[in-house]
């Protein structure tokens, strides 16, 4: 029972954090409306909140080893509900960047510690299943959390932001009561400081290549994201409500991967799959400009949130082949990258969007984002040979 406890505690967390990562793109047009700004300075709306979890998830992660985790989980709830909630009072289109941005500083100091306290906390056997289920939080916040976050936005867009804070207090509350104790778990060894394990972990240009196309595949990534709702309004004159009921299909189609897609994995191997699903993606975002009604794209963005809920755990698996003493880092980079990626991508396609064809524009710089990131992934070598994933897999 205790184990459920925690598990349904770690979950939650993931998806009220994950809630508030995605909730600003369907609002974006009623947002720019709301402070009188260019298309260019809404995307800032969304990269203020990754370009605060960017930044300190490089330090949050390292830090935090010396803390107890659970004191960090309650802080960074309560920071991070506050921040959010505030955001709902922003007055202006600046106050709303700095509560936006602080927010994510909060998220970059609040997440980490579920992936890291697993271990402490779940027996061995568990460990996978619990991460997995952590994982499914962040889909069905996709899935469920942005098209409630829509629909609420409906009696305002400030309701959103208020019940997302509301429910992190919620949240604290469940910390305090269900979790243990998480104390700092101490090396006899002198740790290494926060730069000499970037330092190790990036002296091989394998691991340089390996992440420089991790980034660039999240640039394409968010700046296709980020705008759905901008496209929608301005292209189909869709309400907030409606765009929400078109995103409940790209969390339906990560949820489902999430759950399906590993057989596929399985039969046809890591490479394979990484390297056809990359290929399928640019296929499918190539016809999204032109497809000639809603239904339609919410079928086609269903397929291309199944295949990138394949793709995001095979790359999490790439990246952490590249060391077996360094995966706290890897996953601290590997997030800093994610969101990074997500500030300036978010930016771009707010230029591209105004100035360059509309989405047509953004899409086209999706796919080249793709298509990069993926020859780079096979340059570095980190991908398997076939043989080496069929092994693998057979010993799964």
């Amino acid at each position: 029972m205790a184990l459920k406890k925690i598990i349904s505690v770690f979950f939650f967390m993931m998806f009220i954090i994950g809630t508030d990562t995605f909730i600003v793109s369907p609002l974006l047009p009623t947002l720019r409306n709301a402070f009188d700004i260019s298309i260019e300075s809404s995307g800032w709306i969304v990269s203020a909140y990754a370009l605060g979890y960017a930044v300190f998830a490089l330090i949050a992660g390292p830090l935090s080893d010396g803390w107890n985790r659970k004191k960090v989980m309650i802080a960074g709830m309560i920071s991070f509900g506050v921040f959010t909630l505030l955001c709902g009072f922003a007055t202006g289109f600046w106050t709303m960047l700095l509560f936006r941005f602080l927010a994510g500083v909060s998220a970059a100091f609040t997440s980490p510690q579920v992936w890291a306290s697993i271990p402490q906390l779940v027996p061995p056997n568990k460990i996978l299943k619990t991460m997995g289920i952590a994982t499914a939080g962040l889909a069905v916040s996709q899935m469920l959390g942005v098209p409630i976050g829509s629909y609420l936005a409906t009696f305002g867009w400030k309701t959103p932001f208020v019940v997302i804070g509301i429910c992190s207090f919620i949240m604290v509350i469940l910390i305090v009561a269900l979790l243990p104790s998480i104390p700092v778990i101490i090396s006899k060894d002198k740790a290494p400081s926060i730069f000499e394990r970037y330092h190790t972990l990036l002296s091989e240009s394998k691991s340089k290549i390996a992440f420089l196309a991790y980034f660039i595949f999240q640039l394409g990534n968010f700046a296709a994201f980020s705008f759905i709702g901008t496209w929608l309004s301005d292209q189909f004159s869709l309400s907030v409500a409606s765009i929400g009921s078109v995103i409940l299909f790209l969390g339906l189609g990560n949820t489902l991967s999430s759950f399906f897609s590993s057989r596929f994995v399985q039969k046809l191997g890591l490479k394979t799959s990484f390297v056809f699903g990359m290929i399928l993606l640019v296929i499918l975002f190539v016809f999204l400009p032109f497809l000639p009604n809603v239904v339609s794209i919410a079928g086609i963005y269903f397929l291309i949130f199944f295949i990138l809920g394949m793709l995001f755990p095979l790359m999490m698996t790439l990246l952490q082949t590249l060391s077996s003493t360094a995966r706290g880092t890897i996953s601290s980079l590997a997030n800093s990258s994610m969101y990074f990626g997500a500030t300036i991508g978010s930016s771009a396609a707010g230029i591209l969007y105004a100035n360059m064809n509309g989405f047509f524009s953004v899409i086209l710089f999706t796919v080249l984002s793709f298509i990069f990131a993926l020859l780079l992934f096979i340059k570095c070598g980190v991908l398997p040979s076939r043989q080496k994933s069929d092994s693998k897999n057979a010993t799964a």
